[in-house]
């Protein structure tokens, strides 16, 4: 057969693929035989696969194994399989991670009389923008129901975690899967945190915070090289398990760790962000593509309210954060006097306030300049979270600070004025003031509050008997 000649009548990117036949039922390698020429020019330019971007050449040799062009990907393998040798044809919808388009792709299979190699065709279109049409195509309209369904939930009322707790729980029935979870990624504080998860009451699994370690995160940094660009990685077997375990001990330990056999993973994505990870463990293999069905549509739902519920949790924060510090703002401090106010708890005898004024930053800013100020003051909160660990503080005003207590003294609250004073003995020109006061009851802190401001002013009164040059003019 000349398959170059075969090839070329498609006008698609076209490429002939062939499988090698185990007696098994299973497949060896998997060979790109030859393309059309368009193919050919697109597969021969370097980076492992399509690069449009790329001038560098890589000359294209017929019957090499695909991993020569394209970076080994387990589901590509199993299209492959599927296709060339169980005939099915496939029409599918692949977001190209590796690359900057996604593409819909076809595929037949091919009638040969090797008894040890199967073939079939990949064409592939590419796309410049997602196409949401094309990828609905390929979902199951039961599948695309149920987790619309489930999803539909999302756009409610109620707590955003719990929401996500009942939807999580949806998709793992939908999979019939022992678990199904989504875990959060930050990659500035380089931390991951459970968002959700849902385990069958008869599955021998455990709760993710129970494995995961300080070091989790570092695991999960090798999760997308592992993944290899495509747009999930499924372990349905012993040969998959192998795989990842060659390409990734450190996950393969952990898998088993926690009685993983099978396992389908998406990175959960937003504006090329990675937001987190969605996965699936322990289910029939049989349902391996329609778990991936599932969890793909999954992913854009999922994704698109984590975005969104974490774009409003920044604003919450911006809102009650001061942006110099870190700590606490004025209008934070506000809403948490007036809720203790009203509030109908009389006994908070464990509970105390600190009043904190900075000695000398009129004089910093004054002949230093404003920017060493601003220094000061992060000096002077970062002295502050260090001794007061635990406790809410806040920025008052420009030198000013308040700090609210939970189970403390006297002796306490005098003890950390006493270390905080010490701690700022380590940095040039920070210094503080200190007042404290018992909140005895919550309707009263308004009263403790002027306590402890009025016992501050006494103390840095005698700071600047003791210092007047720097007293404020």
């Amino acid at each position: 057969m000349d398959w170059k000649k075969f090839a070329d009548q498609f006008v698609p990117m076209t490429c002939i693929i062939s499988v090698e036949k185990k007696p098994d039922g299973g497949y060896g390698k998997i060979r790109l035989v030859t393309g059309n020429d368009a193919y050919l020019d697109s597969i021969a330019l370097a980076g492992g696969g399509v690069d449009l971007g790329s001038n560098v050449k890589k000359e294209f040799v017929p019957n090499s194994e695909y991993v020569k062009y394209i970076p080994k990907d387990l589901n590509f393998e199993d299209v492959c399989y599927r296709c060339a040798v169980l005939k099915q044809p496939i029409h599918s919808y692949v977001q190209a991670v590796r690359y900057s388009f996604d593409m819909i792709v076809f595929m037949l299979p091919l009638e040969t009389d090797d008894e040890d190699l199967a073939y079939c065709t990949y064409s592939q279109v590419l796309l410049s923008e997602r196409d949401s049409e094309e990828l609905s195509m390929n979902v199951s309209r039961q599948t695309a129901a149920d987790v619309i369904s489930t999803c539909i939930k999302l756009r409610g009322d109620k707590d955003f975690k719990e929401v996500m707790q009942e939807v999580i729980e949806d998709i793992r029935k939908i999979c019939r899967a022992d678990s199904c979870r989504v875990l959060l990624v930050d990659e500035n504080k380089r931390s991951c945190t459970v968002l959700c998860e849902a385990i069958a009451d008869t599955a021998n699994l455990v709760l993710l915070n129970e494995y995961m370690d300080e070091d989790f995160y570092d695991l999960t940094e090798t999760w997308l090289d592992t993944i290899g660009g495509s747009f999930c990685l499924a372990i349905r077997n012993e040969t998959d398990m192998e795989y990842l375990k060659e390409r990734n001990p450190e996950w393969y330990r952990s898998l088993k760790g926690a009685n993983v056999d099978t396992i389908v993973v998406f990175p959960l994505m937003s504006r090329g962000r990675l937001l987190g990870y969605i996965w699936a463990t322990n289910f029939n293999t049989e349902d391996t593509n329609r778990i991936k069905d599932t969890l793909e549509l999954t992913t854009y739902f999922i994704a698109s309210e984590i975005a969104s519920y974490r774009f409003v949790e920044q604003l919450k924060a911006i809102g009650k954060t001061d942006l110099l510090t870190g700590v606490m703002n004025r209008n934070e401090m506000n809403n948490r006097v007036t809720m203790l106010s009203e509030s109908k708890e009389d006994g908070a005898c464990s509970q105390g306030i600190v009043f904190v004024d900075m000695n000398g930053l009129k004089y910093v800013n004054d002949n230093q300049g404003h920017m060493a100020g601003d220094q000061l003051l992060k000096n002077a909160a970062m002295i502050l979270q260090s001794t007061f660990v635990g406790d809410e503080i806040y920025r008052v005003g420009g030198d000013e600070f308040m700090v609210l207590l939970k189970d403390t003294s006297p002796e306490d609250m005098q003890e950390k004025i006493e270390e905080l004073k010490t701690k700022s003995e380590m940095f040039e020109n920070v210094s503080f003031s200190a007042g404290w006061s018992c909140l005895t009851c919550n309707r009263n802190i308004r009263q403790s509050l002027a306590e402890a401001d009025s016992r501050m002013y006494e103390d840095k009164e005698e700071f600047y008997r003791q210092h007047p040059e720097k007293m404020r003019k």
